[in-house]
């Protein structure tokens, strides 16, 4: 929907009007401090609405989301992807802004975003949501390798709580692929491509609170996400970009226990030496591929540890999902 307003000489100006679509579940520690950032926005409230879309919370959500006077849309039967496919579906404006429950939307975030509302190459954008200020070493580390090197840059895909988009080029798509339980966005973003860029503009800046606090958590949270690393690759194809993603479970689930296995064997000292320099190969170039945006020494190190849960993280979830299937 385009709304008709006026400038201070009478001249016309098109105004997109814009749809924030929350989806939800159980979110009543983070809803309402997101509401309230979302009405506090530098931008003309009548150019925007919010839509919550709730997957049949049992907590208060629904009744917190109620005394903001945003529209509610309730089903109990869609996963994330299909929330969010949902509540397009009953969005009235021509641009479409996911962002999630437990997220802040900074003051210009709207204004922000609204110089690519025109800029039909670019056909989404958004940016990598940042820790909060108080946020610990874990969330602030791993930040760093999410963290984009230029404030304005193209990248391959962006993430769903801080992502917009044109809804004609949405429903074009598709949506989101509801099959998928994570790695939603970056399946999404593989595919949008087809009509533009995607870009990060860290001014269009969201701070994400529920981000893993803890080395524990973190672990539970990256099985979770990997569960969805190669169902997405099948959903969009496989690109050659993604396969170290895709190969680092294999390498420490299979091949380098088999090496490991064939040195004890053989007593090989040769191998058990080899072992260790590929066992840190991969994180040492996952270092050498941030090392441009200055990092500190102490961070290097503690995101080298992070480094190796990760990739522990994401094999157990590939193990796990391949029991599933035999």
């Amino acid at each position: 929907m385009v709304q008709e307003v006026y400038g201070k000489k009478g001249v016309e100006v098109q105004t997109m009007v814009v749809s924030i679509i929350i989806p939800t579940y159980n979110e009543e520690s983070f809803l309402s401090t997101c509401l309230d950032s979302l009405l506090s926005l530098n931008y003309p409230k009548e150019h925007f609405e919010i839509i919550v879309v709730d997957n049949g919370s049992t907590d208060h959500t629904r009744e917190i989301a109620q005394t903001y006077g945003v529209k509610i849309i309730r089903d109990d039967s869609k996963n994330v992807s299909g929330l969010r496919n949902l509540g397009v579906t009953q969005a009235r404006g021509d641009i479409i802004a996911f962002v999630d429950a437990d997220c802040i939307v900074s003051k210009n975030w709207l204004k922000n975003a609204s110089i690519y509302f025109d800029n039909l190459p670019i056909a989404a954008w958004g940016s990598p949501p940042i820790p909060p200020k108080e946020a610990n070493w874990v969330q602030k580390t791993w930040f760093l390798v999410r963290q984009k090197e230029e404030q304005i840059q193209d990248v391959d895909w962006l993430e769903s709580m801080n992502l917009f988009v044109r809804k004609r080029k949405f429903t074009e798509l598709g949506g989101f692929n509801e099959t998928l339980v994570t790695c939603e966005d970056a399946d999404f973003s593989y595919k949008m491509r087809k009509f533009g860029k995607i870009v990060s503009d860290s001014a269009i800046e969201v701070i994400h609170l529920g981000e893993a606090s803890t080395a524990k958590d973190f672990v539970k949270k990256e099985i979770w996400r990997g569960q969805g690393n190669l169902k997405g690759i099948l959903s969009h194809g496989l690109l050659f970009k993604e396969l170290p993603s895709l190969s680092i479970p294999f390498y420490f689930g299979i091949f380098l226990p088999v090496l490991l296995a064939v040195s004890i064997i053989t007593l090989s000292r040769d191998l058990l030496s080899a072992l260790v320099i590929l066992y840190f190969l991969p994180s040492l170039g996952v270092l050498f591929k941030v090392r441009r945006k200055k990092i500190a020494v102490s961070d290097m190190l503690r995101l080298f540890f992070l480094i190796q849960l990760y990739f522990f993280s994401r094999t157990v979830a590939i193990l796990k999902n391949t029991r599933k299937s035999a």
